[in-house]
């Protein structure tokens, strides 16, 4: 009895773990989409990473590190393109980066919600994204969604705070290929 005793006092901790995961970036997205004039676009970044610790079943062990590089950022668009890294958005020469991090995980209407801080463009505020997990064999695939306000970060003000032109709610969407460490 004791020995038993023993081994699940060693054990417990093991179980309370979360999985880490490796990002696969090749088949990873991480996107956005907003309206200009009226007209819906869609962007991603090509430079970011990500450190993911996840379990379903205790969410309370899990966590997301996401930095971007905000210089990465495609829309297809030429003249958006070279607009967004520059001083009226994104200013990358003195915010190059921006980054998640998990404050903690919730269960609200059946779905799983990752509370954070996002720093972006000299600002931290909290935002909050949709999780959607599915393992797989040796890994897992992780869809994340929400809305970031970009006037709260500062992000096209002045000319561009105008949200009938440019809108004022930015989805954000990432779908990320895991392998499990």
């Amino acid at each position: 009895m004791k020995r038993l005793a023993m081994l699940l006092a060693l054990a417990l901790p093991c179980a309370a773990a979360a999985t880490d995961y490796t990002l696969q970036p090749a088949s990873s997205t991480l996107g956005f989409s907003n309206t200009f004039q009226g007209e819906t676009f869609n962007g991603r970044f090509g430079q970011w990473t990500a450190a993911i610790s996840y379990d379903a079943a205790n969410l309370a062990s899990s966590k997301f590190d996401v930095t971007v590089n905000l210089a990465s950022v495609k829309t297809g668009d030429k003249d958006r393109d070279s607009a967004l890294p520059g001083a009226d958005f994104f200013n990358v020469a003195n915010f190059p980066e921006a980054h998640f991090v998990t404050t903690g995980f919730r269960q609200a209407s059946g779905k799983v919600i990752a509370d954070g801080q996002l720093s972006l463009h000299g600002v931290t505020k909290p935002v909050s994204l949709e999780v959607t997990f599915k393992p797989q064999a040796g890994g897992a695939t992780l869809d994340v969604s929400g809305t970031v306000k970009r006037l709260d970060f500062g992000i096209g003000t002045g000319d561009y705070a105008d949200t009938s032109v440019i809108g004022g709610d930015v989805k954000v969407t990432a779908h990320l290929q895991l392998t499990a460490k």
